[in-house]
């Protein structure tokens, strides 16, 4: 594990602590001073410890490592995805409908930007430009992906509806979070097996350089 990985996982925490205070506004969390300050530093620490561990995993399950930083950076997503969304349910009070699925597209499109860079040159360690085939490839491969975002959260919000006393804004999330599940799963093996399987790099493993 390098010093960049270390770095990198950081940062994304730091961001992640950010973001993750406009879901919890909607999930009726007081936001404090306080509040964000154990927000951002709690997820600034767990972060860096979290993918050191799946750096010791990796020595017994390869391959371990790579999914690791997936996972960071699908987290970060998650939470720009899920903070858009919520700061568009904040401005306008809309939680269901037409006008919920262009948000979550809106907010997972964002998302996916993030992800194409952080991806391509951290987690399958590329050492390669990006170019125009590539990205058709990662954009035709995410648009598949962002189907199935937008189709099991819609369905999720706007035909199951909110179950077990949830709010409609809880169950916004509920629905976001069930469908980045789905699609995190879908994008991992897209990226991998089509898109990226050609890059070099040290992705799954590296000497201890922390």
């Amino acid at each position: 594990m390098r010093r960049r990985d270390f770095y990198f996982a950081v940062l994304i925490g730091f961001a992640f602590g950010w973001f993750f205070l406009l879901p919890a506004k909607n999930f009726g969390f007081t936001i404090t001073p306080a509040f964000i300050f154990l927000s951002v530093a709690g997820f600034s620490v767990f972060s860096p410890l979290a993918l050191f561990i799946t750096y010791l995993l990796n020595r017994f399950v390869s391959g371990f490592f790579q999914f690791g930083k997936f996972a960071a950076v699908g987290a970060l997503n998650t939470l720009i995805d899920l903070g858009i969304l919520n700061f568009l349910i904040i401005l306008t009070d809309i939680t269901g409908g037409i006008y919920f699925s262009v948000f979550k597209g809106a907010s997972f499109l964002t998302a996916v930007t993030n992800s194409y860079f952080l991806n391509k040159f951290w987690t399958f360690g590329s050492r390669l430009p990006a170019t125009l085939e590539e990205y058709l490839r990662f954009a035709f491969f995410t648009l598949i992906g962002l189907l199935i975002n937008v189709a099991v959260a819609s369905f999720v919000v706007s035909v199951l509806g909110p179950l077990f006393g949830a709010s409609p804004k809880v169950w916004a999330n509920v629905g976001a979070l069930v469908a980045t599940i789905v699609s995190l799963i879908w994008n991992f093996f897209a990226y991998k097996k089509f898109v990226f399987s050609a890059e070099g790099g040290s992705a799954s493993g590296g000497k201890t350089q922390i």
